[in-house]
């Protein structure tokens, strides 16, 4: 028997515009309208599963099948709308392990999760060509790109095959150079035309429009600054109709302003990041604390009407 069938949204924008904490089977069906921007509802919330032995906050703590299942349903269980696995850290001065490590640290994860949460929203973080062709082949719905279709170019023909959603994100470098590359005229205005560039790369690779996800990618090739001026001008990004991810969970920029070097002690740098970006129009939030950003982004919701 193969895999079990995805949950591959059919429609983006209906996903995204969806008003329930968890999408009906069957919300999602082929026919739904389809649209290149976010068209209402709430900001979903992504948990972060890092399956690696060094990420910066939480390497070594799902060092098991057993335990990244339980971490999962736990996040589900708390309101995540969908699940992010990683099995290569990005930090600053990580190295590549290479797609064949990759694939061993987070397939058999992706497997057992989608066994268990056929009706969850499961993204895989890659930039190896590869290993984004063997999860969408285990029942990934999604692929987070941190190097935006730069590192390995063949992964946009695997997306546009596969026809799902994608995430590109803006980097410059890799992890082993890239805070050298955090040189900037206009911060923002600069990261929307390399996004704009990364998007026609990826639409020239046979991607549709719709299928984009922006993400400017705090605290790659960012210093402090720039990464809190692309968060108070959010808005700018999220003027070009591509819906807008925001990731800036426990990372060293909230460290630097609140002089908290411990990255699980960053909750609430965190949650008052998300309370801004969802203001500025983010319509994804990618953390590792489930829980209390599913209840900032319900206030929020309230509070906006």
């Amino acid at each position: 028997m193969g895999p079990p069938p995805s949950r591959r949204p059919a429609s983006l924008a209906a996903w995204l515009s969806a008003n329930a904490f968890h999408p009906a089977p069957g919300a999602l069906a082929p026919g739904a309208s389809a649209g290149p921007a976010w068209s209402g509802g709430r900001p979903r919330v992504i948990g972060i599963l890092n399956l690696t032995p060094d990420s910066f906050s939480d390497g070594g703590r799902l060092a098991t099948v057993e335990d990244a299942l339980r971490a999962a349903g736990r996040m589900l269980a708390q309101g995540a709308d969908g699940l992010d696995l990683g099995g290569q850290s990005t930090r600053p001065g990580a190295s590549d392990v290479g797609p064949e490590e990759e694939a061993r640290r987070v397939l058999p994860a992706l497997a057992a999760i989608r066994a268990a949460h056929p009706e969850a929203i499961l993204s895989v973080d890659t930039f190896h060509a590869p290993v984004a062709a063997a999860a969408l082949e285990a029942g990934a719905d999604w692929i987070n790109d941190v190097g935006g279709g730069r590192r390995d170019p063949a992964i946009l023909k695997v997306v546009a095959a596969a026809d799902c959603p994608y995430v590109l994100m803006h980097s410059r470098g890799d992890s082993t150079c890239m805070d050298e590359l955090a040189v900037y005229g206009d911060v923002v205005l600069e990261v929307r035309q390399e996004l704009l560039e990364g998007s026609g790369r990826a639409m020239a690779a046979g991607i549709r429009r719709e299928r984009l996800i922006w993400d400017p990618g705090l605290g790659f090739a960012k210093t402090t600054e720039q990464n809190l001026e692309l968060l108070r001008r959010l808005s700018e990004l999220a003027g070009d109709g591509f819906p807008v991810l925001v990731g800036p969970s426990r990372k060293r920029f909230i460290g630097a302003v609140l002089e908290e070097p411990r990255p699980r002690a960053r909750l609430w740098g965190t949650a008052a990041v998300c309370g801004q970006a969802i203001a500025a129009g983010a319509t994804i939030l990618r953390v590792h604390d489930v829980g209390p950003i599913v209840q900032v982004v319900r206030m929020a919701a309230v509070l906006r009407g």
